[in-house]
């Protein structure tokens, strides 16, 4: 097991992954960048909180399908050994995830459901860990992880026309 999740449940929704799917996936996005022990909290609530969320911190006053929220150790200093610190895991932040915005998603674009939350929380993931969509060339790159991550739990190419 690569990742360490702390599993949020704040929506009504009944159309929502299990804490195993979510353990796949973010395991599948580690691996793939050869990461262990990485530590991450995923949200998943209702439009109410996206929006207000996204609000917030994009300036955009609309619910949306997944806010990346990565970690950012704060200047101390620790008065532990370091050897103690490379062994605990490392916390990458927050996932915020909508589920109607998710379940609205798959249904237009003709996804299935686990398909389209697989991608939303893959997409989550690479952004913790640094990756961006603002310029072609880290969309290009960013899209190409994601369709081999998507391909290896045997998932359809999401950026495809359905």
């Amino acid at each position: 097991m690569s990742a360490i999740i702390d599993l949020q449940i704040a929506t009504t929704s009944k159309v929502i992954p299990t804490l195993d799917n979510v353990q796949l996936w973010l395991d599948t996005v580690l691996l793939h960048q050869n990461l262990t022990q990485q530590e991450i909290t995923v949200r998943i609530v209702d439009i109410k909180e996206s929006q207000a969320l996204n609000c917030e911190f994009r300036g955009k006053d609309s619910p949306t399908n997944v806010l990346s929220f990565p970690f950012e150790m704060p200047d101390i200093v620790f008065q532990s050994d370091v050897s103690e610190l490379d062994e605990m895991p490392a916390f990458l932040g927050d996932l915020v995830i909508c589920s109607q915005v998710v379940e609205t998603e798959a249904k237009q674009q003709n996804k299935q459901n686990l398909d389209h939350w697989a991608h939303m929380i893959i997409h989550g993931c690479l952004h913790l860990l640094g990756f961006d969509h603002i310029e072609e060339a880290e969309a290009n790159e960013m899209e190409a992880i994601e369709i081999a991550i998507l391909k290896q739990l045997s998932i359809d190419d999401p950026y495809q026309d359905h």
